[in-house]
């Protein structure tokens, strides 16, 4: 089988499941039609964009978690920064932890928060690895000489 095809077979698999398991949403598909060849790498930009934020409001959050007197505005804060850029992408797995997280920044209750944190920090690092995938096959798809389909 042509190398091409199998890669858009796979590039066509991985970003199915990535919907099916619930990683991504609509918002995802919003992005991907934003990108054309004036921009090629615009969903690469915005996708790294949150990376570096969310891991940035992760670090934060386990800070501001730690403290004697933990401040939960300055924690929901984050959370809702979290909860915005993670909806921004259609990372919706992440985006429905942060709900739960505000709740319990709102009634002080630490231990519901930390549990949230490490909720948040697994679907973050799923999300991000699948998108990993997902960009390193469009990359080869393009290396071997085909495009990636447009949705």
């Amino acid at each position: 089988m042509d190398v091409v095809v199998q890669l858009q077979r796979q590039l066509a698999d991985h970003t199915a499941s990535l919907f099916h398991e619930g990683f991504l949403n609509e918002q995802f598909n919003q992005l991907q039609q934003l990108q054309d060849e004036s921009n090629p790498d615009f969903v690469v930009e915005v996708v790294s964009l949150f990376f570096e934020d969310s891991e940035r409001l992760l670090n934060e959050l386990a800070k501001a978690l730690e403290q004697q007197a933990v401040d939960y505005k300055k924690v929901d804060a984050h959370v809702h920064q979290l909860k915005g850029s993670s909806s921004s992408i259609g990372a919706q797995r992440v985006q429905g932890v942060c709900i739960p997280f505000r709740n319990f920044c709102e009634e002080q209750n630490n231990e519901g928060c930390l549990k949230c944190l490490q909720q948040v920090k697994h679907e973050y690092s799923l999300v991000k690895n699948k998108l990993e995938t997902l960009f390193k096959l469009e990359q080869q798809l393009i290396a071997a000489g085909g495009s990636f389909p447009t949705l």
